[in-house]
C-alpha cells in the first residue's frame, strides 16, 4: 500500500507533490476516512441485500456490523499508514486498541447527540443532519486519534525527560 501511495503522489506536478508532502497526515487521514466510509456503506448494504425479507433486526444488526468493522478497518489503516504507530508488546497494542475503541465510542455517542437534538427535538432533516454530523464526527476522530490514541512517542519521551 504504502508504494502504491508513493506512486500516485510521484505521478503528481512538483507543487502538488509538495503539498502532499507537507501536509501527508492529513492526506492520508482523509483518504483512509473515505474508504472506511466505504466499508461501512458496502458491508451494511451487503447485510441488508443478503438478508431475506425485512426482519425488525436487520437495520440495528446493520449498522452495529458494519460499525464494528469500520472501526476495525479505521484502527488498522490509521495505526500503520496515518499515524505509523509502533506497538513493541501485546499490553502495548491492546492499550493503543482499547484507547481507540473508546475514542470511537465517545464519538458515537457525539453522533448520536447530534441526531436526538438537531432531529428528535428541533425536527430538523435528518438527511442534512447526517451530512453535517459526519464533519464533525470526522474532525473529532482525527483530534482523539492524534492526541489521545496514536500519540507521538518521541515527543511523549522527551517532554518527560525534561519533567
Amino acid at each position: 500500500m504504502e508504494k502504491f501511495i508513493k506512486w500516485c503522489v510521484s505521478i503528481l506536478p512538483k507543487p502538488l507533490q509538495k503539498i502532499y508532502y507537507k501536509y501527508e497526515e492529513k492526506w492520508l487521514y482523509i483518504i483512509f476516512g473515505c474508504l472506511t466510509t466505504l466499508v461501512s456503506i458496502v458491508i451494511k448494504l451487503l447485510l441488508f441485500w443478503s438478508v431475506p425479507g425485512e426482519p425488525k433486526w436487520e437495520s440495528t444488526a446493520g449498522v452495529v456490523f458494519s460499525w464494528i468493522c469500520a472501526v476495525l478497518f479505521a484502527f488498522y489503516t490509521n495505526k500503520k499508514y496515518v499515524f505509523k504507530n509502533e506497538t513493541k508488546t501485546s499490553k502495548e497494542f491492546w492499550k493503543v486498541f482499547s484507547s481507540f475503541i473508546g475514542a470511537r465510542l465517545a464519538t458515537l455517542g457525539l453522533e448520536e447527540a447530534i441526531f436526538l437534538i438537531c432531529c428528535d427535538w428541533l425536527g430538523m432533516s435528518k438527511t442534512l443532519i447526517t451530512f453535517l454530523s459526519q464533519v464533525a464526527i470526522f474532525i473529532s476522530n482525527y483530534i482523539l486519534s492524534k492526541l489521545f490514541v496514536f500519540k507521538n512517542k518521541e515527543k511523549e519521551t522527551a517532554e518527560n525527560k525534561n519533567d
